[in-house]
């Protein structure tokens, strides 16, 4: 079993967006300026197994801003390709001296963080290459991928496997890893429910859910934000048309 892993979170950040441009930086709460990513970034250091966190900036000067979000938060970042996500995660990893990477993406705001250092315990235990939680509310979920298992999808498989489908190799080469795949509560397993920030409607739902649950910010509870939702079936009804899309290629 391997011994003196090292977790660290990548974030793959970009402006570029052709439905909503900038969605990590758009703001959850306009008063005080909380933006998505600044909410992300605080529930990760929550976390007591993630060792630290790692910015995988996409090259371009209209990405420079995320450079500023590393510095802000004491945090280091790599620069790479735009199109080959999956070597910017591999660089923030060798960068990090990390064993395994844990991810998320920058643009949801609301990750199911209750379960994250179980998990990565029975991971660890387990020796695994690949930890995937699913089915989970678009947004919430997480991975937990092992630096060379990264690696040797970028080797063996191709352009598409490099896009943001980083963990498409593995997903399709089950027979080749040591993958676990968990399941949340069903409570969570809602495929009319939506989290996550590729659209204006999406970014009304999240701003709600903000400003109601802020209290709590940034260790939300999924429980409350689905309650939320529940009490406010317009909003739901909001990012219907996405949902019913996006849940179509979440998983294979």
């Amino acid at each position: 079993m391997t011994v003196n892993r090292r977790l660290i979170a990548a974030l793959a950040c970009r402006n570029q967006g052709s439905r909503l441009y900038g969605k990590p930086l758009q703001n959850l709460h306009v008063d005080t300026g909380i933006r998505i990513i600044d909410n992300v970034i605080q529930c990760l250091k929550s976390i007591k197994s993630i060792d630290g966190i790692v910015l995988a900036i996409s090259e371009g000067s209209e990405n420079d801003v995320f450079v500023e979000v590393a510095h802000q938060y004491g945090i280091d970042f790599v620069i790479g390709d735009e199109h080959d996500v999956l070597a910017r995660l591999i660089a923030a990893g060798d960068h990090s001296s990390a064993t395994d990477i844990f991810r998320v993406t920058s643009e949801s705001p609301f990750l199911y963080f209750e379960e994250v250092d179980a998990y990565w315990e029975e991971y660890s235990a387990l020796d695994l290459d690949a930890l995937f939680m699913e089915p989970i509310i678009d947004g919430c979920g997480f991975e937990v991928i092992s630096l060379d298992s990264l690696k040797t999808s970028h080797l063996r498989g191709s352009t598409k496997h490099r896009s943001e489908m980083c963990s498409l190799y593995i997903r399709e080469h089950t027979d080749s890893f040591n993958v676990q795949k968990v399941e949340p509560p069903k409570s969570f397993q809602r495929y009319d429910l939506r989290l996550t920030v590729d659209n204006p409607e999406d970014l009304v739902v999240c701003r709600h859910i903000y400003h109601a649950l802020s209290q709590h910010a940034p260790r939300i509870p999924l429980r409350e934000i689905v309650e939320f939702l529940d009490r406010n079936p317009d909003l739901i009804r909001l990012v219907a048309p996405f949902a019913e899309t996006g849940y179509k290629t979440m998983y294979l």
